[in-house]
């Protein structure tokens, strides 16, 4: 019996161990990545932008933030590319790697009044790498669990990853919350905010230990044992785009809600509770503490119902909810009650967690074994740039200009082309990965010989 085929059942202790690297490996990688969001909403303003004034410093501080997601698609065509060749597990060690060294660096980087210009150029830097791995890791994570998964429970073991997305920023919001409480205002500006950045290094050193001792996945594996020179040889971002550019496309579109919704909802409203409507820092962490925590609900919820229903059914519904939601978010919020802005994040982040929950698992079920780390790693980023950096950036001169109903406006705008985009996905549930890429005549051709030929090697 092939070893795909043996994997197929009740989790075996390998697949186990598999499910951790894919959950405590994220957990670090968005750790990292959140922290700085949460740095960038409360504190880099001041430290890094202090000669541009309170709303000009925010946008700066924004912009940093956003140089993450510009690079994003780099780091999925980069690390996508060694994911294809190479092999996914070397992707999860790489971008852990390269996570951790940026973000310690963060950690002890010198302020804009001890070094100037240097200070705020050296971040832009380190921000970028940080985009690069967190551009490879997400759709490395998913993908490695992927192929291990049994198909008809893949939604469901594809949780680890995305729930160390969300326990990644429930511990980067903990260690904020912890580090905001335990000392004052004017220590925590002055080396305070640093600490989260250096405890990186112990959780990264966990997250190795973990990643290092799994074994390739074995639909890899075996396409690597049967692909011929003319197949290895083939570019994956040029077969990407030559094969399935529409579902690159789509498969972008149906994210861009969620991830939209997560950082506004998780980031944007830090900031914009405490400089518009007067709320304290610990306040809105906490509020976040409580969000993420419904972000975590929806997520587990989402998965199960994805194999149960499909993935565009549950993410259909998320993304249409999120329509009406987005003209609800901001007139809540700006009650400037604490409970109500406490549920309107919530409410945000609950349907954040029901679209993301199906899609670790469907981008890829939607691509071919040969450039299955390309496609996923694109199609996610690329919805990453446009769901994730855009939106935090335009939002404060929508509100400048009109007002709160301009942020509505937009979220609306992009919440609707999400759930365009997952409809007009094909049904993925259920597809066994030797198989995925083939609906709809989306293969043909040698490529798919050899797919044919992996899926009668697995019956």
């Amino acid at each position: 019996m092939p070893q795909s085929a043996t994997l197929a059942k009740d989790p075996p202790q390998s697949l186990r161990r598999v499910l951790a690297a894919g959950f405590l490996g994220t957990t670090v990688e968005y750790y990292d990545f959140f922290i700085y969001g949460t740095a960038a909403a409360l504190v880099f303003p001041k430290l890094f932008f202090p000669e541009l004034g309170a709303s000009a410093g925010v946008a700066a501080s924004f912009a940093t933030f956003g140089v993450a997601f510009l690079a994003r698609p780099l780091g999925g065509i980069l690390f996508g590319y060694i994911g294809d060749k190479v092999g996914r597990k070397t992707t999860l060690v790489a971008t852990l790697i390269l996570m951790g060294v940026a973000t310690v660096a963060i950690g002890l980087l010198p302020t804009g009044e001890a070094i100037g210009i240097w200070a705020p150029i050296l971040l832009v830097v380190l921000r970028f790498a940080q985009g690069l791995a967190v551009g490879g890791e997400w759709s490395s994570a998913a993908l490695f669990v992927g192929e291990y998964a049994p198909k008809e429970k893949r939604a469901l073991y594809a949780l680890s990853p995305t729930l160390g997305t969300s326990a990644g920023l429930l511990l980067s919001t903990i260690t904020f919350l912890i580090t905001g409480y335990s000392m004052s205002t004017e220590t925590f500006m002055a080396w305070g905010w640093r600490v989260p950045f250096l405890l990186s290094v112990v959780l990264v050193a966990v997250g190795l230990f973990i990643r290092l001792g799994i074994a390739e996945t074995p639909i890899f594996r075996e396409a690597m044992q049967r692909a011929d020179k003319i197949e290895a040889a083939k570019v994956p971002l040029v077969e990407l785009f030559r094969r399935q550019w529409r579902e690159t496309l789509l498969a972008s579109g149906s994210v861009m809600m969620w991830l939209s919704f997560f950082y506004l909802g998780a980031v944007y409203l830090t900031n914009y509770c405490t400089t518009t409507l007067g709320f304290s820092r610990n306040t809105m962490l906490t509020i976040n503490l409580v969000g993420v925590g419904f972000d975590i609900i929806g997520t587990v919820i989402g998965a199960i119902l994805a194999d149960k229903l499909g993935r565009r059914v549950v993410m259909g519904f998320a993304n249409g909810a999120a329509i009406i939601w987005a003209f609800m978010l901001f007139p809540i919020v700006n009650t400037g009650n604490v409970l109500l802005v406490g549920v309107a994040v919530s409410v945000t982040l609950l349907l954040v967690g029901l679209a993301c929950g199906p899609t670790t698992a469907l981008i890829p079920e939607v691509f071919r074994t040969s450039y299955r780390s390309t496609g996923t790693g694109v199609a996610f980023n690329l919805g990453s740039v446009v769901g994730g950096a855009i939106p935090p950036i335009l939002a404060a001169p929508l509100l400048a200009a009109y007002g709160s109903i301009g942020i509505g406006t937009m979220m609306a705008i992009i919440a609707a082309v999400a759930t365009v985009s997952i409809l007009m996905l094909r049904e993925t549930a259920g597809t066994g990965l030797h198989e995925a890429g083939h609906a709809g005549g989306a293969e043909t051709g040698e490529g798919a010989d050899i797919d044919s030929a992996l899926r009668t090697q697995s019956s």
